[in-house]
């Protein structure tokens, strides 16, 4: 009996895309939704681009313009009652630059002044206010106590009158006192705490860049008819005098200097503690925590929802902590600094550390995720403990993730207000912070004070720090970048 083999097919059927009308409407009409889409995503980017630059733009209209300018007392006729002599090259320096500065003009004479002369000048005309500005550019203590306590409380570090270091500033004759400005303030400082109190310049008018490019005749012709003894100069807020130059209620000698200082005080210690717990938290979380113990998730989920809590709530904590429960230590009284309360750079530098080690913790893990295992194994093969594999391989591979995380958690420390207006920092304050137990204050709580003055010339004031924090902010992004390609690179190799 025969048997036909049975042939069986082994040719799959060729698959094909429909070609009716409707599959091909309904592919453009996708085709047309992805286009769409496409469009609105560029359009949202352009829209934002074009409001970062409008903000830009208005800051910088606002930083540089023309000002009108006029003294209360002009500085010749102050020298002159004084019967005191200036080089005569300075004054054919000054008369040969018709397009000086007012303020510069001031400047120019009061150098070739000394500082006995200032100080003479000084106390002439401030009178019983020359131990207001002993206080506020030489003090180290708050205002209350500052006429009762000896002067080596009042004044550490300092150089004090001979024999003179356990009396009282009221104690003390004018001549020491003098003697006690010369010897501890700069020459610099003098000229401008006489131009801001004894000759006391008056910006009258001011004006935005726009207006003095485009109607520079008119804003002339009216400064010239308003004020015919005020002088009408193109002023660049954003100088280095702004920069150089402490803090004052006259927005011609106004700086950024002390808030510049505070702020690079309370950021570097901040990441000085925030960067070895938040690196060390994210190790353990990453290399030792296996995952199956509710405690490590606990911690793991509370360090992201800490991502997101508004920063005034951490300035709470800082105020109940740091301010009042250990002011005895972050007022500095346990190593015998003589305050009451611990509202200084320690404070506040722990508060932000608080602040941004969750966001240093994640970037940390993220970093150390992302090291290919292929390394650990090949460690683990050679021979390696866990210890040498994180140090010698993991940390190095992971470093420039981790850097860039680090500086990003500074650029949001730096523009932080909020958790230091509520852990006290001070909105003026005339004396730089020398030391982690000072008093300070920091750029942003310097640009909201300057725009809640009346004073139209204050707010071009905030618009030029605005400017210098930017700089630093971008800055520090641009370091960031260029430090992970950096690293990147040199890994590569």
């Amino acid at each position: 009996m025969s048997t036909t083999p049975t042939t069986v097919s082994t040719v799959e059927p060729v698959s094909r895309l429909p070609v009716d009308e409707a599959f091909k409407r309904h592919l453009r009409s996708r085709h047309l939704r992805g286009a769409v889409w496409k469009r609105f995503f560029f359009l949202a980017n352009v829209v934002a681009l074009l409001a970062l630059v409008a903000l830009f733009l208005n800051v910088v209209d606002r930083a540089f313009g023309l000002v009108a300018t006029e003294y209360t007392v002009p500085p010749e006729s102050i020298i002159e009652e004084y019967g005191f002599q200036v080089d005569s090259a300075a004054l054919q320096a000054l008369e040969s630059n018709e397009t000086a500065e007012i303020d510069t003009s001031s400047t120019i004479l009061l150098e070739n002044l000394t500082s006995e002369q200032l100080v003479t000048i000084l106390q002439g005309e401030l009178g019983g206010r020359f131990r207001v500005i002993i206080r506020d550019n030489l003090s180290a203590i708050i205002d209350a106590t500052f006429t009762s306590v000896p002067l080596s409380e009042a004044f550490p570090g300092l150089s004090l009158p001979e024999g003179r270091e356990d009396v009282t500033i009221n104690d003390l004759t004018p001549e020491e006192q003098a003697q006690l400005v010369i010897d501890n303030l700069p020459h610099s400082r003098l000229v401008d705490i006489t131009i801001e109190q004894v000759l006391q310049p008056r910006i009258v008018g001011s004006w935005s860049l726009g207006e003095s490019i485009f109607n520079r005749e008119a804003v002339i012709e009216q400064a010239t008819v308003n004020h015919p003894n005020a002088e009408v100069t193109f002023r660049n807020w954003v100088s280095l005098d702004f920069i150089t130059s402490s803090i004052s209620s006259t927005p011609t000698t106004a700086g950024l200097r002390t808030a510049l200082f505070g702020t690079l005080w309370v950021v570097l210690i901040a990441i000085a503690v925030a960067l070895p717990l938040g690196v060390g938290a994210a190790l353990y979380l990453e290399e030792y925590a296996t995952g199956n113990n509710w405690l490590e998730r606990l911690i793991q989920t509370n360090i992201r929802n800490l991502a997101g809590v508004p920063s005034i709530i951490y300035g709470l904590l800082g105020l109940f902590v740091f301010v009042r429960a250990l002011g005895f230590f972050t007022s500095g009284q346990f190593i015998g600094i003589n305050d009451v309360n611990g509202r200084t750079v320690i404070s506040a530098s722990f508060t932000l550390a608080l602040l941004i080690l969750p966001v240093i913790i994640i970037n940390a893990q993220e970093a150390i995720r992302a090291v290919p295992p292929s390394i650990r194994e090949a460690s683990y093969g050679m021979g390696a403990t866990k210890w040498q594999t994180i140090w010698r391989q993991v940390l190095p591979v992971a470093f420039p993730g981790i850097l860039t995380g680090v500086i990003l958690s500074m650029s949001r420390a730096i523009g932080e207000t909020a958790p230091l207006v509520v852990i006290g920092a001070s909105t003026f304050i005339g004396i730089d912070p020398n030391g982690p137990f000072s008093k300070f204050t920091v750029i942003p709580i310097q640009i909201y004070q300057w725009t809640g003055r009346p004073e139209a010339e204050f707010a071009r004031l905030a618009a030029a720090a605005i400017l210098v924090l930017l700089t630093l902010l971008i800055s520090l992004n641009a370091t960031a970048i260029f430090l992970r390609q950096y690293y990147r690179r040199k890994l590569q190799l």
